[in-house]
């Protein structure tokens, strides 16, 4: 667990996960062994982790959990699901309940069933451009951040 990090009400933290300085995970999640958050990396309230991409209760997968990584300052929205193995870039957005099954390019806003990337995300968090080609200049205009 890393130094400054929130964790909200109800959440479950598994022997085996790793949760870098500055995370902010809200209420009712559950991040399992596999899974980890790097630095300053947000997870919206009932974002739910995997870590076996083929689960059976006759044929337990431990300790051979498929890994979930979420870089530095990646959000991931309220509801949001992310299938094992998956890896979420830095800054990246996840929508609010989409559903990912793909890895996540940095800088990426996805969202929907199965997740696609629909923008582009500036280091502040704003929109910098919407479709699935990245613009060429990933700042929003309104900050100096740019990425």
């Amino acid at each position: 667990m890393g130094r400054g990090t929130v964790i909200g009400a109800f959440c479950l933290v598994a022997k085996g996960a790793v949760i870098g300085d500055g995370c902010r995970i809200q209420s009712h999640t559950s991040v399992w062994a596999g899974v980890t958050l790097e630095r300053d990396v947000l997870v919206g309230p009932s974002a739910v982790f995997t870590n076996v991409r083929h689960p059976r209760a006759r044929y337990p997968r431990a300790p051979d959990w498929d890994a979930t990584y979420v870089e530095e300052e990646a959000s991931i929205g309220a509801n949001a699901t992310l299938v094992a193995p998956v890896r979420v870039g830095h800054h990246a957005m996840v929508g609010a309940g989409a559903v990912v099954t793909r890895d996540v390019p940095a800088h990426a806003i996805v969202a929907g069933n199965p997740a696609r990337v629909v923008g582009w995300a500036c280091t502040c968090g704003e929109t910098c451009g919407t479709g699935p080609v990245a613009p060429a200049n990933l700042r929003c205009g309104e900050c100096t951040e740019g990425g």
